[in-house]
C-alpha cells in the first residue's frame, strides 16, 4: 500500500454578501465617532479605514455574525475584529442618557408620562451554583434582567444596568431609585402589575399600575375597564423593546453582566438612530 496526497484544486476561503437592512445615518454616526475618538487618543493608523470597521461593527451586532466569520471575510485576525467592537460598543454606551437627565428633558418637551417595564436578555447558561441567580422562573431561561423606559410613543430613551435573571422588577425599581427621580421630574409612569407596591400613595400616585384579581376579589366593570384603558396606554413600550432586540446579538449573550449593560446602552443608541431617522 502507498499513501498518495492530493492537493485541494482550491483552498481560498469561501466569502459571500449579506444585506445590512440600516441607514447611511447609523454607518456615518459610528464612523465619525470612531474618527473623533483615534483623534483623540492621535492614533493614525487603522488597517481598515473607519466607515468599513464601522459595518464590520454592525454586522455583528446586526447579525450576530461570529468575529472569525467577519475576521475572514475581510483578511483580518479575529482578536482585532473583537478589539474594533469592544471600542466602538464602548463609544456608544457613553452616548447613553443618564436617568435624571432624560427625564428632565422629556418634562422639558411637555411629556407628562413615561412607560416603565422590565425584560430578560437571555443568556448562555454555564456550570455551578454561581449561575442559579441567573434563572428566571417565569420566562424558564437563563439570562440577566433589564429594567428600560420608553416616551408615549415608545421610544427608548433609558435603560438600566443588567442584573441576575431572578430580579424582581419592583427590586430594580428600587435599586435605581425609579420612584423618587419621577418625582423630582414632575412625571407619572404607567406600569404592569409586577410593579405593584412600588408607589404606595394613594392620594398622589405616581406610578399606575392598574388592578389585579385574587380569589377573594373579583374584579369590577369599571376596574376591568380602567385595566384595558392602561395596557392601551403601555403597549408602546413593548414596541421599544422589539425595535432594541431586532439587533440578534441579544438572542444569547456569551458575555459577563457589565459588558452586557455597555453593551445594551450602546444598542439603545443604535436603536434610537434608526427609529428617529
Amino acid at each position: 500500500m502507498t499513501n498518495t496526497k492530493e492537493l485541494v484544486e482550491d483552498t481560498c476561503p469561501l466569502v459571500y454578501q449579506c444585506r445590512l437592512p440600516l441607514s447611511t445615518r447609523t454607518v456615518s454616526h459610528l464612523a465619525d465617532l470612531l474618527r473623533r475618538h483615534l483623534k483623540a487618543i492621535r492614533s493614525r493608523w487603522r488597517i481598515l479605514p473607519p466607515g468599513k470597521i464601522a459595518v464590520i461593527v454592525l454586522a455583528v451586532l446586526r447579525h450576530d455574525q461570529r468575529l472569525a466569520d467577519m475576521a475572514g471575510g475581510n483578511n483580518v485576525a479575529e482578536s482585532t475584529v473583537r478589539r474594533w467592537r469592544d471600542e466602538l460598543v464602548g463609544l456608544l454606551a457613553a452616548q447613553a442618557p443618564w436617568l435624571d437627565r432624560v427625564l428632565r428633558k422629556v418634562a422639558r418637551q411637555g411629556g407628562e408620562v413615561v412607560l416603565i417595564d422590565g425584560t430578560l436578555i437571555r443568556t448562555r447558561r454555564r456550570t455551578g451554583k454561581a449561575d442559579r441567580r441567573n434563572y428566571s422562573g417565569k420566562h424558564r431561561s437563563h439570562g440577566l434582567h433589564f429594567l428600560a423606559l420608553t416616551d408615549e410613543n415608545g421610544r427608548l430613551i433609558w435603560i438600566s444596568a443588567g442584573r441576575p435573571g431572578r430580579t424582581h422588577d419592583n427590586t430594580a425599581a428600587r435599586h435605581d431609585h425609579i420612584l423618587a427621580h419621577l418625582r423630582a421630574a414632575g412625571l407619572g409612569a404607567l406600569a404592569d402589575l409586577g410593579f405593584r407596591g412600588l408607589d404606595n400613595d394613594i392620594l398622589d400616585p405616581v406610578i399606575v399600575t392598574g388592578y389585579a384579581a385574587s380569589r377573594i376579589h373579583k374584579l369590577t366593570p369599571g376596574e376591568k375597564e380602567a385595566n384595558r384603558v392602561l395596557a392601551v396606554g403601555r403597549a408602546p413600550v413593548e414596541h421599544g423593546f422589539a425595535h432594541l432586540k431586532n439587533w440578534r446579538i441579544l438572542t444569547k449573550l456569551r458575555t459577563r453582566p457589565a459588558r452586557a449593560t455597555r453593551l445594551l446602552r450602546a444598542l439603545l443608541v443604535l436603536t434610537n438612530l434608526e427609529v428617529n431617522r
